[in-house]
C-alpha cells in the first residue's frame, strides 16, 4: 500500500540531505545514461562483433549522433528523477545560476554541488563496471596502453568514455575556454526560459523532454570543439574516476598531446556562462515580461483564464 503524502514530517527527507539525495540521484542517472552511451559507441559496438574491425571514433557523422541524443535523453531522465524535489539542477553551473539570480539558498550550494559531483563519480564507476569488459577488448584491439597520452598507444578513445577534451586543432586553452562559456550560456539562458513563470513554460510535464533537446541542440551545433561538458559535475566527477582506474594524466592534469592541464575548463567556463546567462537572460527578457505585467500569450496564465472562465448561457449558443 502506499504511503500517505505527509505521514513522515520531521524527518530528514524533509530536510536539505533529502535535497541533496535527490541532486545525487538524478545526477546519477544521468552519468549512467550518458557515459553509457558513449561506452556503446565507442566500446561495446566496436568489440562485439558488429563492427568489422575496431575504428577510431567520433569520425562519422553517425557517431556523433548517437551520442548526441544520448545525452540528450539522459539529461532528460535525470530531469525527471529529481525534478519534483529539487527541480532537478543536476549541473552546479546551474544550482550557482539559481543562487545569484533566483533566490536559491546559499547555504545549500556547496551540498548541492557535493551529491552532483559524487552522483556522477559513483555513475562512472558502474559505468566502467559494465563495461570494462568492452573497453578492455578496444583497447587490445587497437593497440592502446590505459593511460598513455599520445602517439600510436593513446587510450583517449576509451578515456572518452568518461569525460571531455578539446579537439585536436585547439592548441592553446582560451578557444575551448570559450566554447564551454557559449555552450553553457546558451543551455542556462533556455533553462531560465523554460523555467520563468512569466514566459512560455511548458505544458503538463513536458519540462524535462524540452530541457533534454536544449542539451541535444548545444551538441548538434558546438560539441565537437571540446565534447560540450556544460556541466562541471557531468565532468569531473567522472574525469575524477578515470584518473583513478588508470587513464592518468588524460584525466588529471587533462593532458591530450596539444594541450595541457585542461581539467579546470570544463569546471570553471560553465560557471562563467551560467552567471552571464542568468543576468543576459531576466534583463533582455524576464524584466520586460514584469514590466508590462500581462500574462504571456499562449501561456499558463492564458489557459487557467480560458478554464476559469463562466460557461456560456444557453441562450448565448442559440
Amino acid at each position: 500500500m502506499a504511503t500517505v503524502a505527509g505521514t513522515r514530517r520531521g524527518t530528514w527527507r524533509n530536510t536539505p540531505v533529502g535535497e541533496y539525495l535527490a541532486e545525487f540521484l538524478g545526477t546519477f542517472t544521468l552519468i549512467m545514461f550518458g557515459d553509457g552511451v558513449v561506452a556503446m559507441a565507442v566500446a561495446a559496438l566496436n568489440s562485439s562483433g558488429r563492427a568489422a574491425t575496431p575504428t577510431t571514433i567520433f569520425l562519422a557523422s553517425g557517431d556523433w549522433l548517437i551520442i548526441i541524443f544520448g545525452w540528450g535523453f539522459a539529461v532528460m531522465m535525470g530531469v525527471y528523477v529529481a525534478g519534483g524535489v529539487t527541480g532537478a539542477h543536476i549541473n552546479p553551473a546551474v544550482t550557482l545560476a539559481n543562487a545569484i539570480r533566483r533566490g536559491f539558498p546559499w547555504r545549500k550550494v556547496p551540498g548541492y554541488w557535493v551529491a552532483q559531483v559524487a552522483g556522477a563519480f559513483v555513475a562512472a564507476f558502474f559505468v566502467w563496471w559494465v563495461y570494462h569488459n568492452a573497453i578492455n577488448a578496444y583497447d587490445t584491439a587497437t593497440h592502446a596502453v590505459k593511460g598513455t597520452v599520445s602517439g600510436p598507444h593513446s587510450s583517449l578513445a576509451t578515456y572518452s568514455i568518461f569525460a571531455t577534451f578539446p579537439a585536436p586543432y585547439y592548441h592553446n586553452l582560451s578557444g575551448p575556454f570559450l566554447d564551454e562559456v557559449i555552450g553553457t550560456f546558451l543551455l542556462v539562458l533556455v533553462v531560465f526560459a523554460i523555467s520563468d513563470e512569466f514566459n512560455l513554460a511548458p505544458k503538463g510535464n513536458l519540462g524535462p523532454v524540452v530541457v533534454g533537446f536544449i542539451v541535444c541542440a548545444v551538441g548538434i551545433s558546438f560539441g565537437a570543439n571540446t565534447g560540450y561538458a556544460i556541466n562541471p559535475a557531468r565532468d569531473f566527477g567522472p574525469r575524477l574516476f578515470a584518473w583513478i582506474a588508470g587513464w592518468g594524466k588524460l584525466a588529471l592534469p587533462g593532458d591530450t598531446g596539444w594541450v595541457s592541464g585542461y581539467f579546470w575548463v570544463p569546471i570553471i567556463a560553465p560557471f562563467v556562462g551560467a552567471i552571464i546567462a542568468g543576468y543576459v537572460y531576466d534583463f533582455g527578457i524576464r524584466d520586460i515580461l514584469v514590466a508590462r505585467g500581462t500574462p504571456p500569450v499562449g501561456g499558463v496564465e492564458e489557459g487557467r483564464v480560458v478554464r476559469d472562465a463562466p460557461a456560456p448561457a444557453a441562450d448565448d449558443l442559440a
